[in-house]
């Protein structure tokens, strides 16, 4: 299953950018990234796809929980992941409305550039987790 991150606005070439290019390169998945202009639609999606929307409002899952729903939805044979990461305003009610999943990340409201980070290393703990790597520690 492709894990797809779709993030409105550039990244750039700074310190959060190679963040989640550190964590991106361990995954075994396969991976993607497709950066939208502030205006920009978003990308159709794939037959069989799940969408996921970071929301500061969504569903407040750990990390085993996380791991359990990327497994299901590879099991039931989901060709893609889209990880939905918006700008300062978010995403749309139409988008919001058609998602699989509106998952936050705790009460705060996180910038695009390390929500982006903290998917991307999220990602990487869930598919270790699913590979029995000794990445994840529960407390």
């Amino acid at each position: 299953m492709l894990l797809h991150i779709v993030a409105r606005g550039k990244i750039g070439r700074g310190p959060e950018a190679e963040l989640v290019q550190r964590y991106l390169k361990r995954i075994s998945w396969p991976t993607s990234v497709t950066e939208l202009p502030e205006g920009g639609r978003l990308p159709a999606a794939a037959e069989g796809s799940v969408t996921v929307v970071l929301d500061e409002k969504g569903e407040q899952i750990g990390s085993v929980a996380f791991s359990q729903r990327l497994a299901r939805w590879r099991d039931d044979g989901r060709r893609e992941a889209r990880f939905l990461i918006g700008a300062a305003d978010g995403w749309d009610e139409a988008a919001r409305a058609g998602a699989d999943l509106l998952l936050g990340f705790g009460k705060a409201t996180w910038p695009h550039l390390l929500a982006r980070a903290m998917l991307a290393e999220q990602l990487w703990r869930a598919t270790s987790i699913l590979a029995n790597h000794p990445y994840h520690r529960e407390g």
